[in-house]
């Protein structure tokens, strides 16, 4: 992603122009638009004139259009393989990549579209996007400052495979994004021969070996992680490198040290969607053997910040695409809270696995520094609200007296 230009006030009113530039930019941009938001981006628009003889033509024109954001649908990238090869043949892979979709009012004059018109924008990789909001709070500005940052592409590259099938994936910290599927007939082996068995797995490792090349930037990503049941990922493993040594491709060769077969986690650890799922196991653990150090919830997550006893804060990155303005800003205040006071937050990608299974423990949870009762904070809570309620009333009754 590119910020290709900014205006923000000191009352954080403004906008952000943005120029999406992969995939996983569309799952920012999805993040960061939020209902009320003004989006300003390309679009196509059917327009009908009409003629001097009184009939109408219609055709397409590319404007411009400002939106007041009312719906977002957003579609993960879809990546698809004719890539089953008989006879020795290859065939084309097609991909469609992610896309967002803002539907809402037009909010400014344009010659084709009317004012107060419904309209859709479909976003597109390289098309500047213009966001303006009533305020850009922490989250927001972190996300694109995230989003901005350069190298922070794919992490992980991954090549899943069984005899004849393999996916050939990139994992980044938003997202896993299948680039290729890999589909070669590989015939049984027969008693007596194996030549056609042994034929179809060359053909099988040389399509994936080129789809490796053609998907997979080993160069600048962290880990490689090949796997299989049984001994295919050696084999596959072998295969590539060999195929690098006959070739001379030193800059895999280099990268020989990334590619993993078996123990990942050693290299897997420093990164952050791989965090996540540790942290993620680690409260879950600690929900079966110390359930006063794990709490789950808004309200009692709320309640462990106030105490200061957070040292990890788990949060889904859905939590921030609440619809009422409201319910984002307290979500945001807590993440805020929390870090001023030193404890370490993640935000989950609900587009990953471990970002599913936080949702499905409301979105958030915590991993506190020491042990809270729940039942006794809770009363603490109630005894508050009490206390406060009884000092209003007391306030209000004073006052009606001296009136």
């Amino acid at each position: 992603m590119k910020q290709v230009g900014r205006h923000i006030e000191k009352d954080r009113s403004g906008y952000i122009t943005l120029r999406p530039e992969e995939d996983e930019d569309m799952w920012h941009l999805y993040n960061l638009i939020q209902e009320g938001d003004e989006v300003r981006a390309p679009a196509i628009r059917r327009v009908q004139t009409e003629t001097a003889t009184g009939s109408t033509s219609s055709h397409r024109v590319k404007t411009t259009l400002t939106l007041s954001v009312q719906r977002m649908q957003f579609s993960a990238a879809v990546s698809s393989s004719n890539n089953t090869a008989t006879g020795g043949s290859e065939g084309a892979p097609s991909s469609q990549g992610a896309s967002l979709s803002i539907s809402g009012q037009v909010t400014q004059e344009n010659p084709f579209v009317k004012m107060g018109a419904f309209h859709t924008l479909d976003l597109e990789v390289n098309r500047d996007v213009r966001i303006v909001k009533a305020e850009w709070d922490s989250i927001a500005l972190s996300r694109v400052q995230e989003a901005c940052e350069e190298g922070k592409g794919a992490e992980v590259g991954a090549i899943v495979c069984g005899e004849g099938t393999a996916a050939v994936c990139l994992l980044s910290e938003h997202m896993t994004v299948i680039r290729q599927r890999v589909e070669v007939p590989v015939p049984r082996k027969r008693t007596g021969s194996t030549t056609l068995h042994d034929k179809g797995l060359t053909r099988f490792y040389e399509t994936l070996y080129q789809s490796f090349l053609r998907h997979i930037p080993y160069s600048s990503l962290r880990v490689i992680v090949i796997a299989s049941p049984g001994f295919v990922k050696d084999a596959v493993y072998d295969y590539i490198f060999d195929q690098a040594t006959k070739s001379n491709n030193k800059a895999l060769l280099q990268a020989k040290s990334k590619v993993l077969r078996v123990h990942v986690i050693s290299q897997l650890k420093e990164t952050k969607f791989a965090r996540e799922g540790i942290m993620l196991d680690k409260f879950h653990k600690m929900l079966m053997a110390d359930e006063m150090r794990a709490w789950y919830g808004p309200d009692h997550v709320s309640f462990a910040a106030d105490r200061g006893a957070i040292g990890t804060l788990l949060i889904s990155d859905e939590l921030f695409r609440a619809s009422d303005p409201v319910l984002r800003k307290k979500y945001v205040k807590l993440v805020e809270t929390v870090r001023q006071k030193g404890a370490e937050v993640l935000i989950f990608s609900s587009m990953h696995e471990s970002g599913q299974q936080l949702n499905q423990l409301t979105g958030i949870a915590a991993i506190l520094t020491f042990p809270l009762d729940v039942e006794v904070v809770e009363a603490e809570e109630r005894a508050d609200k009490e206390a406060a309620e009884q000092q209003s009333e007391a306030q209000t009754t004073e006052m009606e007296s001296k009136n």
